[in-house]
């Protein structure tokens, strides 16, 4: 018998109305005081330019709805960072560099 820790294996199961899953070309990204929060959305009209009353500068506003909110605790922000990280790099390798072959570029996240 051994002192070491056993090793968890997660099984993940996800439900058959979750399967194919949703699109979301932009993703948003804060915090309250015990989670991390992840915004997944899509457009849902052309941008258009728009000014702002107060300033009167331009922009463009691009309509926007959330299709998922995942809440995570801070302690798995590494590993989600980790899995992102290896994924993207093992994208990059088949695809051929950076924002690959279906890539727009345009995808957001921010805080």
């Amino acid at each position: 018998m051994t002192d070491e820790p056993l090793e968890h294996r997660v099984e993940i199961t996800v439900p058959t109305e979750n399967e194919v899953g949703v699109y979301a070309g932009f993703a948003s990204v804060w915090r309250t005081q015990d989670s991390f929060v992840l915004d997944f959305a899509t457009e849902v009209q052309p941008p258009e330019v728009s000014e702002d009353p107060e300033s009167g500068e331009r922009f463009v506003h691009v309509p926007a709805r959330v299709v998922s909110r995942v809440r995570i605790p801070p302690g798995q922000v590494w590993e989600l960072m980790k899995a992102l990280e290896q994924n993207l790099s093992a994208y990059e390798r088949g695809s051929g560099g950076a924002g690959g072959a279906g890539g727009t570029g345009r995808g957001h996240a921010g805080s």
